[in-house]
C-alpha cells in the first residue's frame, strides 16, 4: 500500500449520512469502540465511554472557543457583498481572513460590517487569504456576537438554532475558526462522573485555524502545506502529562486537535513542556505516535489529513474497514456526527 498517495485515503460515503444538526442530547451519539492495534469493535452509545476508561486515566481536551467569525459586509465604494472569515490574529486586529469573492477586493478596499465595525485590506494572498486591519468601537467579540455566524464546514446546510452548539461545553479560549467536534460528545455531567471515577482531565489549547478549510490536492500527500495552528500547555498541565508518562498511566486525547496538540509538544521537546507557539505538525502513516495511547474522535471525510492521522494512529485497513461498518449501521458522519473510540485495550 502507497501510504503517500492521496488515493488510499479515499473511501465512499451516503451523503444521507452526513450529520447536518447537532444531537439535543449531545452524550446520546453513538460510539463505535474500535481496537486500534487488531480492528475489534463494539457498538456503544457515547455515554458509556467511561466504562473504558480506567482510574489513573488522563484525559486531554481542548478548551478553545470558536466566534461567530463569518462575517457578512459590502465594499464602502461599490455596495458589493463581501464575505469575510475571520481565520486568526496576526497582530493587534491584523487578521489573516478568507475573503469571498476575492477578486473584488484589492489593497486599501474598505468593508463596512456596521456602522462602527469596519475592516480595511492590507494584503491579498492566494487562494482567498486576505490580511485586514479591522476598525470598530469596544469589543470585537461584541460586535461578531451582533452580527457574525458561525463558521460551519460547508457540507453542514442547516442553520444552526444556537452558536452555543457548535462549540463544547468546556470551551473557554476564545480563537478557533472550527470546533474541535469530538469533544461535542461530553456533557458536564459526564466529565463529572468522569473525574469521579479517578480520571484526571487536562485541558490544552490549539485554535483550529485554515487547514481546516484546506483540502488535499497533492497526489503525493507528503507535498501538502500544512498551515500552522497556535497551541498553548500550561506548566501544570505539561507536568502532569510527564507524570502519567513516568507512571505508565494512559493518555487518551479528546480529538485530533489535543493529538496534535501533544505530538508536535513532545516530538521537538522530548518530553511535555509548556509553551505557546504555533504548529504545523502533519501526522500521516508510518508514524510512531510519542505522546497518547487511545484517541476519541469523529467520523473524518475521505482524504482529509484527519483521516492519515488516524490511519497513522490505528492502521489504514482497520480505519477503513471501521468506516464500512459504522455506514452499515447508519453512525453520523463528520463535525456533528457520531463517535469513534481507538483504544488501546481488548475489545469485548
Amino acid at each position: 500500500m502507497d501510504y503517500k498517495d492521496l488515493n488510499t485515503y479515499d473511501y465512499d460515503l451516503d451523503e444521507s449520512l452526513i450529520a447536518q444538526t447537532p444531537l439535543e442530547k449531545r452524550d446520546n451519539s453513538k460510539l463505535l469502540v474500535v481496537n486500534k492495534n487488531n480492528g475489534n469493535y463494539k457498538d456503544d452509545i457515547f455515554y458509556n465511554i467511561i466504562n473504558y476508561l480506567n482510574k489513573g486515566d488522563v484525559l486531554v481536551l481542548n478548551n478553545t472557543k470558536v466566534l461567530p467569525s463569518r462575517i457578512y459586509g459590502y465594499k464602502i465604494d461599490t455596495n458589493a457583498k463581501i464575505e469575510v472569515l475571520l481565520l486568526k490574529e496576526i497582530d493587534t486586529d491584523i487578521w489573516q481572513c478568507l475573503v469571498r469573492p476575492q477578486k473584488r477586493v484589492k489593497v486599501g478596499t474598505q468593508i463596512k460590517f456596521e456602522d462602527d465595525f469596519t475592516c480595511e485590506v492590507m494584503e491579498v494572498l492566494n487562494d482567498g487569504i486576505t490580511n485586514v486591519k479591522l476598525n470598530y468601537s469596544g469589543i470585537l467579540v461584541e460586535h461578531l456576537n451582533n452580527v457574525g455566524a458561525m463558521p460551519l464546514p460547508p457540507y453542514i446546510h442547516e442553520k444552526l438554532k444556537n452558536n452555543d452548539l457548535y462549540n463544547t461545553v468546556y470551551a473557554k479560549k476564545e480563537g478557533s475558526a472550527a470546533a474541535p467536534t469530538a469533544g461535542l460528545h461530553f456533557t458536564n455531567e459526564l466529565l463529572n462522573k468522569i473525574k469521579e471515577k479517578g480520571i484526571e482531565i487536562l485541558y490544552v489549547t490549539l485554535n483550529v485555524g485554515l487547514g481546516t478549510f484546506r483540502p488535499v490536492v497533492e497526489n503525493d500527500i507528503t507535498k501538502h502545506d500544512m498551515h500552522k495552528e497556535l497551541y498553548e500547555i500550561s506548566e501544570d498541565v505539561a507536568s502532569k502529562l510527564n507524570q502519567a508518562k513516568e507512571n505508565n498511566h494512559r493518555i487518551i486525547c479528546v480529538g485530533t486537535t489535543s493529538l496534535r496538540t501533544l505530538e508536535a509538544n513532545i516530538s521537538k521537546y522530548g518530553k511535555f513542556k509548556s509553551t505557546c507557539e504555533e504548529t504545523g505538525i502533519f501526522i500521516y502513516p508510518p508514524y510512531k505516535f510519542k505522546s497518547c495511547d487511545a484517541l476519541i474522535t469523529n467520523f473524518h471525510l475521505p482524504k482529509s489529513t484527519l483521516v492519515m492521522l488516524v490511519s497513522a494512529f490505528s492502521d489504514i485497513d482497520i480505519i477503513k474497514k471501521s468506516y464500512a461498518h459504522a455506514q452499515e449501521e447508519k453512525y453520523k458522519f463528520f463535525s456533528f456526527g457520531d463517535a469513534m473510540f481507538l483504544t488501546n485495550e481488548e475489545v469485548k
